[in-house]
Order: structure tokens, then C-alpha cells, then sequence
């Protein structure tokens, strides 16, 4: 059995960018909807965003564009 994983970055300048705004008010559009709170973590494959005390993990490839909230 073969233990290693392929894994591959999505989407790098989303993961970039976004890290930048850890702790800040953002918005995010998704194929589903729409998001806004506070984003609590950035990772390769999965923004973590806090809207109303519970957080949400939303996948990169559903992301459509993201902005920082006023």
C-alpha cells in the first residue's frame, strides 16, 4: 500500500491574499452564497470565517471572490 498523498495548491493567490486579512471583517461569495464575519483562519484548501459566534469553513474552489468588509 502506497502512504503517500498528491495534494496541489488550488488556488495560491487566494491563500495569499486572504491571509493578509486574518482577524478582519471579510466577505466571501460562493457558489452557494454569501458570507460575512470574521476570518479566523487561512488555509491552502479552506478559508475559516466566524458569523454569528459559529464558524464556517469554506472550501477555495467555491469561492468566487472575497473583499474586505467596512
Amino acid at each position: 500500500m502506497n502512504d503517500q498523498l498528491e495534494w496541489t495548491l488550488n488556488d495560491p493567490y487566494l491563500y495569499g491574499s486572504a491571509s493578509e486579512y486574518l482577524n478582519q471583517i471579510v466577505e466571501v461569495q460562493t457558489t452557494r452564497g454569501a458570507v460575512r464575519g470574521k476570518l479566523l483562519d487561512a488555509q491552502p484548501d479552506h478559508l475559516v470565517i466566524e458569523m454569528g459566534g459559529t464558524p464556517f469553513f469554506v472550501r477555495t474552489q467555491q469561492i468566487i471572490w472575497f473583499f474586505p468588509a467596512k
